[in-house]
């Protein structure tokens, strides 16, 4: 690229992720064990540091802080391993002639124990795998038989017929599950692919069954939900006073919150679970599997015991939509109703509160009727005596006259000033609201 083109900064990473986590190179005969520990999904850096410690035993370099797949020769096996979501993979390589039969040893044997038993996490998956050489004779149903711990194991030719696997899906008195490779004519690449899809398909399998017992425990919780909602349903069309209507709606709340404390504990799981059901279904594609007469072949096994797990999930998730969308159908209609009843409390409320005052407005207008008559009376009274001083001294006034002649006009001014003051009062209410 030209010096002077400026690089995006993820432009190499990018171009490396399609080259990262490279399959596994395998000529027969070959043993390999596969080891899947569930870490959960914070413990990614334990496992890296977990396997930095396995390198640098082994006088190797690390891997790179913030590595999620590593590939190491250690002379006495090889190694690979992988970081996904919740779990790690680790997968021993030993290229071992035969000396007895399959099974006879596994390849996590070459392993130091005390750093196999350092290993984060759980084991959720333990599989050997035996890679056998074309010319090794086909084994018969009696020999197959013999190889696996129980007589329901899947086979079939994949890679185009390049080879033929069988595989039990079960655990063996070590621990164990047992899948058997027989290559008829896989390049080395093509039989770490498949090898590695057994494996996977192993490891994806077990990661989506983690979501069916916790199906079957959230389904026992969505029919009790269920089974407390029904009631309450039933009611809302009886209840009439508010007081009831507010206990129904606690009712509704707590099933409410029960509901979502399901959604919440399995929402992950059970999409978790569709994204590994995925990866199992496109891993056996991609093995592109022939039928051997008398075996079911891995996809049959699946299909019969597998998608039958898997749609339990499904269903509890589909059962747990429908009750909460009927909860919130029956809170919103309570809540309509309850809304309602209130407004028609606080309408009552306010036809009332309007009534009184109209009432106040009237007592307040009759006692301004009886304030101007009787600041007329006083005003009245203080002009007679008035009249009677201006008499006193002489001057021809008639007292009772001046006094009969002011009572319209005191009248007429007190009321005016009453009213007044009203609506000075009334302009100042309305400016403080404002």
């Amino acid at each position: 690229m030209p010096e002077e083109l400026r690089a995006h900064p993820l432009r190499a990473a990018l171009i490396a992720e399609v080259h990262a986590r490279p399959f596994a190179r395998l000529e027969a005969p070959e043993r390999v064990g596969y080891l899947a520990m569930l870490s959960g999904e914070a413990g990614a850096p334990e496992d890296l540091a977990q396997v930095g410690a396995l390198f640098e035993r082994f006088g190797l370099a690390p891997p790179e802080p913030g590595a999620t797949h590593a590939m190491a020769d250690f002379g006495q096996f090889r190694f690979k391993w992988e970081r996904h979501s919740e779990f790690s993979s680790y997968s021993f390589f030993v290229h071992d002639p035969q000396d007895g039969a399959p099974f006879a040893r596994s390849a996590v044997e070459e392993v130091p124990p005390d750093w196999l038993e350092g290993l984060p996490g759980e084991v959720l998956v333990a599989l050997q795998v035996e890679l056998l050489g074309g010319e090794s004779p086909k084994p018969s149903a009696g020999q197959l038989a013999s190889q696996f711990s129980v007589r329901n194991f899947a086979g079939s030719r994949v890679a185009g017929g390049a080879a033929e696997v069988w595989m039990d899906f079960a655990m063996d008195a070590a621990g164990y599950g047992r899948a058997l490779v027989r290559d008829r004519s896989l390049r080395p690449a093509q039989a770490g692919r498949v090898v590695q899809r057994l494996c996977e398909i192993e490891a994806y399998r077990m990661m989506a069954l983690l979501a069916f017992p916790l199906a079957k425990s959230a389904g026992q919780d969505v029919s009790r939900a269920r089974d407390r909602l029904t009631p309450i349903t039933d009611r809302l069309a009886e209840i009439r006073e508010l007081e009831d209507q507010r206990r129904l709606l606690d009712e509704l709340t707590g099933v409410a919150a029960a509901v979502e404390t399901v959604a919440a504990g399995t929402a992950y799981r059970f999409g978790a679970a569709r994204a590994y059901y995925t990866l199992v279904r496109r891993r056996i594609e991609e093995l592109r599997e022939d039928r051997v007469e008398g075996y079911q072949t891995i996809g049959e096994f699946m299909e019969r015991r597998l998608a039958p797990a898997m749609q339990t999930c499904e269903a509890v998730a589909e059962r747990l939509d429908r009750v909460s969308t009927r909860v919130a159908r029956a809170s919103e209609l309570l809540r309509t109703r309850v809304d309602i009843e209130v407004e028609a409390q606080n309408q009552k409320v306010l036809s009332s509160m309007e009534r009184r005052a109209r009432l106040q407005l009237r007592l307040q207008q009759t006692v301004e009727g009886l304030s101007v008559v009787a600041i007329s009376y006083y005003l009245v009274g203080l002009v007679a005596y008035l009249a009677k001083a201006v008499k006193s001294r002489g001057l021809p006034v008639d007292a009772d006259l001046v006094a009969g002649l002011a009572v319209p006009a005191v009248l007429l001014v007190v009321w005016l000033g009453v009213k007044r003051i009203r609506r000075m009062v009334a302009g100042g209410r309305a400016a403080g609201k404002s």
